[in-house]
């Protein structure tokens, strides 16, 4: 008997579906055991790798706008950090700032809006997960305030801090989520080598790169060691290519440093899974000149080089200079290289407007005699917390969840 209809086209339907089943692509396999999510909603999971260059750049670039007064800011207090968390070289109020209007400026896109930081959220996003943060100081910096947007957002949950070197964790125990920071301000690898402290331009350290395969969400950055002379040069000499150099070209020593890191990132991460971002640069102000007008410029102190006594962000949506342009360059084009592996957090513009935003004298418990010389004493790189990068923080929560 001839089959009906209905069992042709029963039959026709099972025989496409074994067709889409068998020439479908095999999922990457991942080095770890699957990550349970009990989140029925999570968009990390759902959109696992989405390319930030800048983010959805037809519709909104999180990083072009402006600074806006907000009186709802700052996100939090230092006081519900808990005690110790930050740094006393962040810890700007602390440590006698007597301003507070740098803290209640919100960046705003110019096409969109950031939305603002929920910690339970966040957590309900990252359950079973680990974000960390690899790089140097403004890494530390920008680990900091993450942890506290975390704990005065999701005030009731249980934590637990481990502070070692290179690697300190953040726990929330109640998510099973850590928020770590990786000392490597190179990123790159330095060791001993005949005597020398010798930065290898090659290698990533087999220990660095054990721990940062452990992380769901990695967050690079580098640039600040990279310009350092004389006392604060972090090594002795240089290896590339089996050679050894006393110095060379800093850009191009930074470009091969970030080009093995790139390499690590093609070879190590081979799972859409995991996320991948790296932060610009973060700008410095010690040049008053920077930011001042050509007649206010020639009252500044010869030599002068300071941050001190800004209390309120640059006028305008870009900022004239910026000492750090060729650096920036190096790494946007080693990221546009692998932008379909890395996302950039492009924040040197927005962060070059903030010469408001520095520790200056507050950093840390300094003596008077170092506080009467701001020009001598200022720290004009890292930020106040809270502060600059609480925004960051939201800028990379926008870009991770939604």
């Amino acid at each position: 008997m001839a089959p009906s209809v209905h069992q042709c086209l029963t039959f026709l339907f099972l025989f496409l579906l074994l067709q889409n089943a068998t020439s479908a692509s095999p999922l990457p396999l991942s080095r770890r055991r699957p990550i349970l999510n009990h989140s029925n909603h999570s968009n990390f999971a759902k959109h696992p790798r989405r390319v930030v260059f800048p983010v959805n750049h037809s519709s909104c670039d999180l990083f072009s706008g402006e600074w806006v007064k907000d009186e709802t800011y700052p996100l939090y207090k230092a006081e519900e950090c808990g005690g110790g968390m930050i740094d006393p070289g962040f810890d700007c109020q602390t440590y006698g700032r007597p301003d507070s209007d740098y803290l209640k400026f919100r960046w705003k896109p110019f096409n969109c809006n950031v939305p603002r930081f929920n910690g339970v959220k966040f957590l309900q996003e990252m359950r079973d997960k680990t974000i960390m943060f690899v790089g140097d100081s403004l890494g530390r910096n920008q680990w900091e305030s993450l942890i506290c947007m975390i704990t005065s957002s999701a005030p009731l949950i249980d934590t637990h801090m481990i502070h070692e070197d290179p690697l300190s964790t953040f726990k929330i125990l109640d998510y099973n989520v850590k928020v770590s920071f990786y000392r490597a301000p190179y990123l790159v690898d330095i060791d001993n080598i005949h005597g020398k402290t010798t930065l290898k331009l090659d290698e990533i350290s087999v220990e660095a790169s054990d721990i940062w395969r452990t992380a769901d969400v990695l967050l690079f950055n580098t640039g600040h060691w990279w310009s350092h002379t004389g006392s604060l040069r972090g090594w002795e000499q240089m290896e590339t290519g089996g050679k050894y150099y006393g110095d060379m070209d800093r850009l191009v020593a930074l470009r091969k440093g970030l080009r093995t890191w790139s390499n690590w990132v093609l070879h190590s991460i081979n799972t859409p899974l995991v996320r991948v971002f790296f932060l610009s640069v973060s700008p410095t102000h010690y040049n008053p000149n920077e930011w001042t007008s050509k007649s206010k410029a020639s009252t500044i102190t010869q030599g002068g080089k300071s941050c001190y006594g800004q209390t309120i962000p640059f006028s305008g949506t870009t900022y004239p200079t910026s000492s750090y342009v060729n650096q920036k360059k190096v790494i946007d084009d080693i990221v546009k290289e692998i932008k379909f592996h890395v996302s950039l957090m492009d924040i040197t513009m927005l962060s070059a407007l903030r010469i408001d935003g520095h520790p200056s004298i507050y950093s840390g418990d300094l003596n008077p005699s170092l506080k009467r010389n701001p020009d001598r004493s200022s720290d004009c790189s890292h930020w106040c917390l809270p502060g600059l990068p609480d925004t960051w923080n939201q800028l990379f929560y926008a870009a991770l969840l939604y």
